[in-house]
């Protein structure tokens, strides 16, 4: 029988098709509800940001310190009972550590890239340890260290996600201990969330958010761990949207938990539980689709798809080439521990050779962190805009960085926005590749506006030839 990927499972099981193990659904389940949208004027059309397509990367299974995996792999073999041979691998041959050296060359590799993505913080690694107490096989100053990198080399270009609390066994919420049974009914990665509501989910996930709190670093979306959730959609999505709301106070709440790495279905992200959009205080939960599978090595360190499953080397052909040509974003999925592969760094060198080949043929992506996409859709679906004589009028729930509309019609005059007592010129740019927030560019009768969107009522004025 085929082993599937842990996350594979999650995309199969959504689009109804028949795993091992589980009954074939005619119909997905169902998802979350999206909630309001306001009405749209004809004419008026709002493009990615700046005009570009963005990208992303998505790091799953990372932590400090800890090569989750090497401690994940029998915990997972003890919940199949011994008898899926995924899980019967070498892992005593893996090496406990991915060290701080390896996370220091890729973060700064990447910072001179561009790159940005999301960068998954486990708070209690396969039950090795709590990250805001004692990790088992480190001292604490390595495990300050180790912190202190993450927080300042990676920060400024990653998101922090809980993947869950431990990855692995579910944890006892008034113990802090890892219940006692063992099977699939008591794995964060497959059942435990089925039947439970988004109160009880949230409540988990406010332990998970909670720790990566005390230890300093800001979360404003968490990650699924395989399956999480993955049968509970519309609980996941509140408790998500609760549980952010809490203990960060972020105005949008974002998870990851599906991706669609083939096919032509659809892999923007998905606005849900909208409401109040014009009040002060709007609400959504926004889903980030994934767009790969992990080809650079693999969780469980097995052997790489390769750089030809994200984009060929004469450029032409690949995933991303099928998702950057429809404009869509294009979120790759990894997990650390095959950027890592045991030392070998074969999933790193994968993903450099794909960054190159990426910025060989296209100079219209933009990088962008899984909040700043999630923040662009919000916007892009639920701001208001009417039409005015001489004017479109916004009413945004959210402000919004490089918002980018177009239109149909000549702009003699040029533009201007003005928000409250303020009044920003936008400048005349004569190239699509040098629009940027307060620019705009005419070419015939269709112009493109991309400025910073304010929070509340704002107008985008044509001024008088």
């Amino acid at each position: 029988m085929k082993t599937l990927h842990r996350r594979r499972f999650v995309s199969q099981a959504m689009t109804g098709v028949a795993l091992p193990g589980m009954a074939a659904r005619q119909t997905p389940p169902p998802g979350p509800q999206p909630g309001d949208r306001p009405d749209r004027p004809a004419g008026l059309t709002i493009l990615n940001p700046c005009g570009r397509v963005p990208v992303s990367l998505i790091i799953d299974d990372s932590t400090c310190l800890v090569n989750l995996n090497r401690f994940a792999m029998p915990q997972f073999d003890l919940a199949h009972g011994g008898k899926n041979p995924a899980y019967l691998r070498n892992w005593r041959e893996w090496p406990a550590e991915i060290p701080d050296s390896f996370v220091s060359r890729f973060g700064e590799w990447c910072a001179e890239q561009g790159v940005k993505g999301k960068f998954s913080v486990v708070p209690y690694p396969a039950c090795v340890g709590r990250l805001d107490r004692l990790l088992p096989g480190w001292s604490p100053s390595e495990l300050d260290a180790s912190l202190e990198l993450v927080r300042t080399l990676l920060a400024p270009n990653w998101d922090f996600h809980p993947e869950m609390i431990t990855h692995t066994r579910v944890i006892d919420l008034k113990t802090g201990h890892p219940y006692p049974e063992t099977s699939l009914n008591f794995m964060e990665n497959w059942e435990w969330t089925t039947g439970k509501s988004a109160d009880e989910i949230g409540a988990y996930l406010r332990y998970a958010l909670s720790i990566l709190k005390n230890v300093g670093l800001r979360c404003e979306g968490v990650t699924s761990p395989g399956g999480f959730g993955s049968r509970a959609r519309p609980e996941l999505a509140r408790a998500v949207g609760q549980a952010v709301r809490d203990i960060f106070a972020a105005e949008i709440p974002h998870y990851f938990l599906d991706l669609v790495d083939r096919g032509t279905a659809a892999v923007t992200p998905r606005v849900e539980l909208a409401s109040g959009l014009e009040s002060a205080d709007p609400r959504c939960v926004v889903s980030i689709v994934g767009c790969t599978s992990d080809w650079t090595g693999g969780w469980d360190n097995t052997t790489p798809g390769g750089a030809d499953r994200f984009i060929t080397a004469d450029l032409q052909q690949g995933r991303l080439v099928e998702v950057i040509g429809r404009k869509e974003p294009a979120v790759m999925v990894c997990h650390w521990t095959g950027i890592y592969w045991n030392g070998q760094e074969l999933g790193f060198h994968i993903f450099q050779e794909v960054v190159r080949r990426l910025g060989s043929r296209y100079d219209h992506l933009i990088w962008m962190k899984l909040s700043e996409i999630a923040r662009y859709w919000a916007a892009r679906e639920l701001t208001r805009m009417e039409r005015e004589t001489g004017a479109v009028v916004f009413r945004a729930p959210y402000a919004c960085p490089d918002f980018t509309m177009q239109w149909e019609g000549e702009t003699p005059g040029g533009l201007r926005l003005r928000h409250q007592d303020q009044t920003l010129p936008l400048k005349r740019v004569s190239a699509p590749l040098l629009l940027r927030s307060g620019a705009w560019i005419a070419e015939g009768r269709q112009s493109t506006a991309c400025f910073d969107l304010p929070k509340g009522i704002s107008r985008l004025e044509f001024a008088e030839a």
